[in-house]
């Protein structure tokens, strides 16, 4: 179990270091946490900085208690994993975070643009999403283009001094590739001079050009940047969960990269009912074919939508998984893989075996059916577990 190395730390660093920017411009402590701040679009980053939300939320985590909305990285620790709020401690930590009068860590989702239709995703994240959830009665609103940040020289000059001093910035969709916006700030960044921070990104990894935009030219003017590419699966497992997806763009990407050494990869799959079962051929593959090293994995478990989540699995399933596991596990320390990567695998049994959610099991069947039927496509072609 990992734990706080200092008790001098509040329960979560969140309020005193990062600002979350998602849905329709809400402020918010960070991403799996629903606990708004204010309005980008609306109130100023002062206001929203120093507003009493942001202060009664500083309050409880000062006093050591946890938001009860703080229920995904409290699973995430029950089950023995390393949460947000952990990594983050270990992060900045040893950070002026007491002083900060602005954050110096953003999270920016600018909009739900994105050229995917995954299978765990929805309209709200995506706008490829727009007419499959039209039909089934899900689409947020009538246009597929969601806006989060409504006016972008607005939110630079409304953040702008926070941007120019920030230390992280973590940049998610939609596809930040396929966003605008996404290039407007890198030109920003290097225009104001901040470019040794930390870039980091959550990608589907299947564009790295848009519009008149390179974006390996640009990340050569970036000292420090992570991609976690969203991979939930190879060949047509990973076509079929993350619909648009092509594999083989996906590897020739992986090629052009291999070359930049300030470029820090790994694969984060969403680890859903979908595709657990299948990590660990996934995971000996990718490390077999040399794309990734060992240790170049972030493991993102599902909780919401609640029919993907792991815990619906069925007891013989669960122990049929483990099994699958209990073999990986193996074949990593024959390969004198860390065992601190092993962890991350056992995290995903540990937390499928933590509730028993297998009353859902009917309801994910149906999703199943229903979008086969609307994508015309077949799971059990896929292999995907009934």
């Amino acid at each position: 179990m990992f734990d706080n190395t200092s008790n001098d730390l509040p329960y979560c660093l969140m309020p005193w270091i990062h600002l979350h920017i998602g849905d329709h411009g809400k402020a918010k402590a960070c991403c799996v946490a629903n606990i708004p701040f204010g309005d980008i679009n609306e109130d100023s980053l002062d206001d929203i900085w120093n507003g009493e939300s942001i202060n009664k939320l500083r309050e409880k985590f000062t006093a050591g208690i946890p938001d009860k909305r703080c229920a995904q990285c409290i699973h995430v620790e029950a089950a023995g994993g390393k949460s947000m709020r952990l990594e983050t401690h270990e992060k900045y930590q040893h950070s002026d975070w007491k002083k900060q009068q602005q954050p110096f860590y953003f999270d920016i989702r600018f909009s739900n643009v994105c050229n995917f239709r995954c299978r765990t995703c929805w309209h709200g994240a995506s706008s490829k999403w727009f007419q499959d959830a039209k039909i089934l009665g899900r689409n947020i609103g009538e246009k597929a283009i969601i806006k989060n940040i409504k006016d972008f020289d607005l939110f630079i000059k409304k953040c702008g001094s926070g941007l120019k001093n920030a230390k992280e910035i973590y940049i998610a969709g939609g596809e930040p590739l396929v966003t605008e916006e996404h290039y407007l700030l890198l030109e920003w960044l290097i225009a104001n001079g901040n470019t040794e921070l930390l870039l980091r990104y959550n990608t589907n990894f299947s564009k790295l050009s848009f519009k008149q935009w390179d974006v390996l030219k640009l990340w050569t003017q970036f000292s420090n940047i992570e991609l976690m590419a969203s991979i939930d699966g190879t060949g047509p497992l990973g076509e079929y969960v993350r619909k648009e997806m092509d594999w083989n763009v996906v590897i020739e990407n992986r090629a052009k990269i291999k070359t930049l050494s300030h470029i820090d990869f790994k694969i984060s799959p969403t680890v859903s009912v979908l595709n657990m079962k299948h990590l660990p051929k996934m995971y000996m593959e990718l490390v077999q074919n040399k794309f990734i090293q060992p240790e170049e994995i972030y493991l993102n478990i599902l909780e919401r939508p609640n029919f993907y989540n792991i815990q619906i699995f069925p007891k013989e399933q669960k122990l049929a998984i483990a099994k699958a596991f209990e073999s990986l596990f193996i074949w990593m320390r024959k390969e004198n893989i860390s065992e601190r990567v092993i962890a991350k695998f056992q995290v995903c049994i540990d937390y499928m075996n933590r509730e028993d959610w297998s009353h859902l099991w009917g309801k994910y069947l149906g999703e199943l059916a229903k979008l086969d039927q609307l994508r015309n496509e077949n799971c059990k072609v896929i292999g995907i577990v009934l």
